[in-house]
C-alpha cells in the first residue's frame, strides 16, 4: 500500500526489475581494488616502476569520480523536476 492512495497497490519499477543489485557491484569494486593496489605500491616501491603503477592506479579512480560528478551536474533536470 502506499501513502497516497491505500486502495491501489504500488508496482515496482520496470528498471529495478530488469537490473538486480548484484549488476551495480563490478566497477565499485574493480575501483577499490585498483586503490588498494595503489596505496600498497606507494607503500612497498619507492621508487621507479612502483612509483608509476602507485600514481596511475591512484589516479584513475580519481578520474572516474570527477568524470561522474561531471556528468550528474551537467544533465538536463528530468521531466519530474530537479536533477536525477
Amino acid at each position: 500500500m502506499n501513502a497516497v492512495s491505500p486502495e491501489i497497490p504500488m508496482s515496482s519499477s520496470p528498471d529495478v526489475a530488469r537490473h538486480p543489485s548484484v549488476a551495480v557491484w563490478p566497477w565499485p569494486i574493480a575501483l577499490g581494488l585498483l586503490t588498494a593496489f595503489g596505496l600498497l605500491s606507494a607503500l612497498l616501491g619507492q621508487h621507479g616502476v612502483w612509483l608509476a603503477l602507485s600514481w596511475a592506479a591512484l589516479s584513475i579512480p580519481l578520474v572516474v569520480t570527477l568524470a561522474c560528478l561531471l556528468r550528474a551536474w551537467c544533465r538536463t533536470p528530468s521531466v519530474k523536476g530537479g536533477q536525477s
